[in-house]
Order: C-alpha cells, then structure tokens, then sequence
C-alpha cells in the first residue's frame, strides 16, 4: 500500500525499523520529536515480523483460503489452455485451404468441447463449438455467423459427405486461443505474499490445484478502556458515553479477516487490566488496546504497561497522534487512541496495510487520485488523514471536520483523504491521494 506519493510520504516499511523492539527508555528520546508515519509503520512491521514463521501457516481447500495469504509461489503443473482451442462457435479450417475471397469446404464431423477430434482433412471444415479442441491441421475458426448457410451443417436426414458450407478466408489464429496463451506449464502462477481472492482461487482451480499453503489468520485480542464508557443498549448514566471503539474496530478487523476475541471494556484500573491481560492474551497474536495512552492523570494502559517493553509516544499524524507499541508479557501489543476516529485511522494506517505486507492479507485499501471540491488546511508538521465521499465525477468531497470524534461524518464517508506532512493547506482542485473503504 503506498500513500501519497508527491510529496514523498511512504507507508511501504521503506524506512529503516528501530534495532529492538521498543522499550520504556526509548520513549524519552521521542518526547520532543514526533515519529513519521513512515517510521512508525516500520516498527509495527517489525513487532509483528514473527507472524511470518512457518509455524503460523497451514494448508486449506481452495473454498475455505479465501482472504487468505499465500505462503509459497505456485507453479503452474499445466499450461492453461492446456490445448489450443476454440474462442468461438464456428469451423475449424486450414487457413491455406481458403483463397482470399473465400469458397466452399466440405463440412467434417462436429467437434463438441471436451471431444478428441479426429484430424482435419484437406478441403474440409469441422463445425465446432466454443472451447472445444482445435482438431490437428486446423489453424483457424471461422464464427458460424460468416458462414453460408449460419447455421451448423448438415441438415437433419443428410449425409455430412453431401454437405458443403461457404466461409471467409482467415488468417492463421483467428478466433483461436493457444494452448499456453494464459499461463505456460512451470510458469509462476502466483507469487508468495498474493491475497487469495475469487479470481486467484479461481486461477488456482483451473490449474487443478485442490488445495494451498496460506498463512493462519491473525487472532487480536481486543479491550477498550474507560470509566467513561458503557456498552451500547444500556442505561446511558450522565457523564457517559456509550462505546463505539469495540464495534467500530471489531468489525474493521473481522472484515479484513482477522480472528477478534472481544474483552469487554475495562475501568481505569490498571491491576484490572494487568490481570485481564496476563488471562487471556497468552491465548492470542496481538494485544489492541483503545484508549488510555494519553499524558492524561488517568492514563490505565500506560500505567497497566510500567513493567513491560512498551513505548508510548507522538506519531506525527492527525488524527491518531498517541501510541503505544511494545510487547506485554512477550505479546505484541499495539496501543491505539481512545477517539473513534483515532482508533479507525490508526488501524488503517498502520495495523492493516503491515498485515498485509508481511502476511499476503488483508487485501490493501485501493488507493486513487481525486481533486478536492473545496480547500483543506492541515498542520505542516503531520500526515493529517481526512474523511471524505469520492463522487461520480471524481472530486471529493469532505464530511466534517478534523476532530476525531465525528463518527457521524466517518459513517458518510467512503474514502480516507490524505494531506501529507510538509503541506500546510490544498486549494480546491487540487490532487489528492485517497483509500477507498
């Protein structure tokens, strides 16, 4: 996945990652100077980089790796087509049999697809039907249409030695498709790292291939935090809100194929969370925690995490500024900001396009160029990711403001719109670079 790349901001893992995992200490180096996007992305690549062993793959039946990642190149064990064939319903005829303005063959017997036809004589055509084997000696097809009569010979009662039919001259290959044309036998048909979807599941079949090594989907065990937060269908009590970080991120994960066990919401208790974590996350591939990674008083996972290689820093991003990243207990463990739009934006930019990357899965975000419909102002010294509804005529168009609390403008979005750091304000009409949802 690439971000907007005029101004020369990546999210490929390009930049170098940091030596070690991240530690406590290394959290007063950053106080000052803000991480890059860029940065950040490569030292989540490098946290979650054992997810890549060999021990976390297994080999499923073509129908259940969809949304999987390949783990191995495929090589293709046949040439598809795996015989030259027919790309139309017509005859089949030697080119050389026919003089420029055409003239008349004797019709040979049919060639129904999945036939062995017999070879085809001097002077004859063999009426054949879409996919069938071009039979030895034919090196053209004439479509039924541009042939006299249009209609497949002989007539019911007649004799196929009687029955003549008049066809255009053809140029060798017309209409036909050579065995090896799609993919050669040996050829690498997919390449390690490659997304299973319909179409390389499909490729994957045809190739006679029943089944394939992919990559085990990523089990994250997920726990927002707040005394302020109460779960949705409750009594609403004044002070609180309800929580959407656990549905909203959840569901983001689930849809990228990703296995989500659910904590519930945990006070601002950080024993509590020690306790619920050191339970259940030895279980689990990654820890995702929502909130609590602030300079605030009441900060719960920066104090759950004290006595463990976590770090907690500013990524230059707006919104998704707080971060944590470290591991709990030897579990890789990511901190995302309590905001709703923090929480979605930090997924997005870091969680899902490393997965991707390192695991083959989950497919990137379709990045597009777009022009802005109105002038958009950004702090210089971020990446500031924006929500916005691409149109028909390719403009988009912003769905309100910057502050990360805006879910009803998140849900009328259907893209994320980036400024990136170094870009102070965009005039309308200018290009941007957008991720579809």
């Amino acid at each position: 996945m690439t971000s907007p790349q005029p101004h020369g901001t990546s999210l490929s893992g390009t930049s170098q990652p940091p030596t070690s995992h991240p530690a406590r200490h290394q959290e007063k180096h950053h106080r000052h100077q803000a991480r890059s996007v860029a940065e950040h992305a490569a030292a989540v690549a490098e946290l979650l980089q054992p997810l890549r062993s060999p021990g976390r793959t297994e080999v499923l039946p073509l129908g259940e790796a969809l949304g999987r990642g390949l783990v191995k190149d495929v090589t293709a064990p046949i040439s598809l087509p795996p015989f030259a064939n027919s790309q139309m319903d017509g005859y089949a005829i030697r080119s050389a049999d026919l003089p420029d303005d055409g003239g008349e063959l004797r019709v040979m017997p049919p060639v129904p697809a999945g036939a062995s036809p017999a070879a085809l004589q001097r002077g004859t055509a063999a009426p054949i039907m879409t996919g069938a084997m071009l039979p030895e000696g034919a090196d053209a097809v004439v479509p039924i249409e541009r042939a006299v009569p249009d209609r497949f010979l002989p007539p019911t009662g007649q004799s196929t030695a009687q029955a003549t039919v008049k066809l255009p001259a053809a140029a060798p290959g017309t209409y036909v498709r050579e065995a090896g044309s799609d993919v050669q036998a040996g050829q690498t048909a997919l390449a390690a790292g490659t997304f299973l979807g319909p179409a390389q599941l499909g490729l994957l079949a045809a190739l006679g291939i029943p089944e394939v090594t992919v990559y085990r989907a990523v089990t994250v065990l997920l726990v927002t935090t707040g005394d302020e937060v109460v779960e949705p269908g409750q009594d609403l009590p004044a002070g609180k809100i309800y929580d959407s970080n656990g549905t909203l991120l959840e569901t983001a994960m689930r849809q990228a194929g990703l296995e989500v066990r659910r904590a519930g919401i945990v006070t601002d208790n950080p024993g509590k969370l020690r306790e619920l974590l050191r339970a259940e996350g030895a279980a689990v591939d990654l820890i995702v925690t929502t909130g609590g990674v602030s300079k605030g008083a009441y900060e719960v996972v920066r104090q759950a995490m004290e006595d463990q290689p976590v770090e907690f820093l500013h990524v230059a991003m707006q919104p998704g500024g707080p971060q944590g990243i470290g591991t709990f207990e030897g579990r890789p463990f990511l901190g995302f900001p309590g905001n709703p739009v923090s929480c979605l934006v930090s997924f997005e930019m870091f969680l899902r396009p490393v997965l991707g990357r390192l695991l083959g899965a989950p497919a990137p975000r379709l990045p597009l160029r777009a022009r802005l419909g109105q002038p958009v102002a950004s702090p210089a010294n971020k990446h500031q990711v924006r929500r916005g509804t691409l149109q028909p005529d390719g403009t988009v168009e912003l769905q309100g403001g910057e502050s990360s609390h805006l879910m009803h403008a998140l849900a009328g979005s259907n893209v994320l719109l980036h400024v990136p750091q170094g870009v102070a304000e965009l005039a309308a009409g200018a290009e941007v670079e957008v991720w579809m949802l």
